[in-house]
């Protein structure tokens, strides 16, 4: 494994996303689109999962400005995901992070069409790598992301945590992998980042789940959620340890997620 890169903290990764973000040129063919996808990535958000894609890149001895194209194209397709969320067809929400949802501030059509450019914009990124495998984890988590979408709208939520580990987790696990990518650690020491990724994501679920009183604390009862936080939590640090690598700013960030309040 190459030498490690000196550790930002993690605010200084989310300001380096938020940079990024900023400048990123989109196709001239999208026009006045851009207007609307401009506004629905500056909509707030704490840029948890391209942060740990950052991270993951850091502590393993890649350098962020190379990863950060994988790292945007996580939320640029977390972006997308939200976009179509919030349509009526879906969640009927009008409301996004203190705003009017894209669909209500730019009509149905238009946020159809800015999350698709989202999406498009995402696999582009990612294909900017000579290697394919950052675009190959994009394109897998993003089709589980969707096939877990798919199970919640058709209340196919028997088996809860298969829904959330595709609808929610696949994106994190894909944010390590491509951390994994980018730093070009080889596949026979990701055994446990590949299970932090999994735990960082139910982490993120449960938590999210206990603060809206449904899911896992609908299904479990909050107390029982709440400990199943902590012990996600416990896991995800215990995975950490196992790995080769500097990890104060992932121990950091799994902290934050197993306290956070909104």
């Amino acid at each position: 494994m190459p030498e490690p890169w000196p550790m930002r903290p993690a605010d200084e990764l989310r300001d380096a996303v938020e940079a990024y973000l900023g400048t990123l040129a989109f196709a001239p063919e999208l026009g006045a689109l851009e207007e609307s996808i401009r506004y629905s990535l500056e909509s707030g958000g704490k840029r948890i999962r391209p942060v740990l894609c950052l991270a993951v890149a850091e502590a393993t001895g890649g350098s962020m400005d190379d990863a950060l194209p994988a790292a945007a194209s996580i939320e640029l397709v977390h972006t997308f995901s939200l976009i179509h969320d919030d349509l009526p067809a879906l969640d009927d929400d009008v409301e996004r992070r203190g705003r009017e949802s894209t669909w209500v501030a730019f009509g149905q059509g238009v946020a159809l069409l800015a999350g698709d450019a989202l999406l498009a914009e995402a696999f582009r990124l990612a294909h900017s790598y000579e290697s394919p495998a950052v675009a190959h984890e994009l394109v897998g988590a993003t089709l589980g992301m969707i096939g877990g979408q798919y199970r919640d709208i058709t209340g196919d939520d028997a088996d809860l945590e298969e829904l959330h580990r595709l609808k929610t987790g696949r994106l994190f696990v894909a944010g390590v992998l491509m951390g994994l990518d980018v730093a070009g650690v080889p596949d026979a020491q990701r055994t446990a980042w590949l299970a932090f990724g999994e735990d960082v994501g139910l982490l993120f679920q449960v938590v999210d789940d206990v603060l809206d009183g449904d899911g896992y604390a609908e299904r479990l009862g909050r107390e029982r959620a709440e400990r199943l936080a902590e012990e996600t939590a416990v896991r995800a640090h215990l995975h950490l340890d196992a790995v080769d690598a500097e990890t104060a700013v992932l121990r950091e960030l799994v902290d934050v997620l197993a306290v956070r309040t909104g």
